[in-house]
């Protein structure tokens, strides 16, 4: 899609730049509700800040542009949705009458 922008005046200019950065900027938000979509309340999730240890905790509500997690050492992180990883429990027998969790990460 070829578009000719050669003889658009100045006035012109600014508003077809305000349409387009309005443009990505929903397209933007719409790609992170996705992203936020693959989880829920609830869900045990990691995630590796910069300069720190990788933190494990439980995404406990959805924000405009991020997630609230809570660590399991009490901190509480506002996280984009696109740097979590899922945590998800599986059963797997121990022994023939003891079932044991085991925690496997799941990166997207």
């Amino acid at each position: 899609m070829a578009i000719d922008i050669d003889d658009l005046t100045y006035e012109e200019l600014v508003k077809l730049n305000h349409k387009i950065v309005e443009r990505l900027k929903f397209l933007d938000s719409m790609h992170t509700h996705n992203e936020m979509m693959q989880f829920s309340p609830g869900d045990k999730v990691t995630f590796h800040p910069t300069n720190r240890e990788r933190q494990t905790g439980t995404l406990v509500k959805y924000n405009k542009k991020t997630v609230t997690v809570v660590t399991d050492n009490g901190e509480q992180w506002n996280v984009a949705p696109q740097l979590l990883s899922k945590i998800k429990k599986e059963k797997t027998k121990t022994n023939k009458s003891k079932q044991g969790n085991v925690i496997k990460l799941h990166d997207k």
